[in-house]
Order: C-alpha cells, then structure tokens, then sequence
C-alpha cells in the first residue's frame, strides 16, 4: 500500500531512505492516474524488499511538483540515495514503466 506524502515528510520518506523510493505525482481529478495506481501497486508489491512507493497529492503539494518539475501527470520518478533517478510520465503498460524507470529484469 503507497504511502501518501506531503512537504513535511517528504524528506523522511523519500531523501533520506533506505532503498530506492518510486514517487506517484497524482491528483484526485486525473484519470490516467487512477488507471496507473494498481500498475504502481503490482510494481512495488513484487519489489517488497528493495523498492518503496509513495504518493504525491499535486493539488496539496504544489511546492513539491514544482521542485521537481512535474509539469503533467501522472509523473512516477524513481529516487536513489535522495536524487531522482528514472522517470516516466503518463499511463503506461507495467513492462513499459518499468523499461523507463530502469527495473525492467
């Protein structure tokens, strides 16, 4: 199950982890990113071990999607050691996401 973010837990949750963290910039209006969530959801679950998914409420985080320049969504970015890593935008088939986000086996 994702983990919603917000500014204050930001850092916590996402910069200073552990394991890789794969952040969903979403909003509650947008269709293609309630198409994406069970695609994110199956992601993180075969992952468990090595990889943690959160989300991003853009209409109650506006300083966190424009720090990272999420200019449309849904915008996933995979962050390593507190640094954005991989990213891809907008809905896409599990193979295809993970091809883009760098876990493809």
């Amino acid at each position: 199950m994702p983990i919603d973010v917000t500014e204050a837990t930001f850092e916590d949750e996402v910069l200073n982890s552990e394991t890789p963290v794969l952040v969903d910039f979403w909003a509650e209006w947008c269709g293609p990113c309630h198409a994406v969530a069970p695609v994110l959801e199956k992601i993180a679950e075969e992952r468990k071990d090595d990889l943690k998914l959160v989300k991003v409420n853009i209409d109650m985080e506006q300083a966190l999607s424009i720090k990272y320049g999420v200019m449309s969504i849904p915008t996933m970015i995979l962050f390593k050691n507190g640094e954005p890593a991989a990213s891809a935008i907008g809905a896409q088939p599990k193979a295809s996401l993970e091809r883009s986000l760098g876990l493809a086996a």
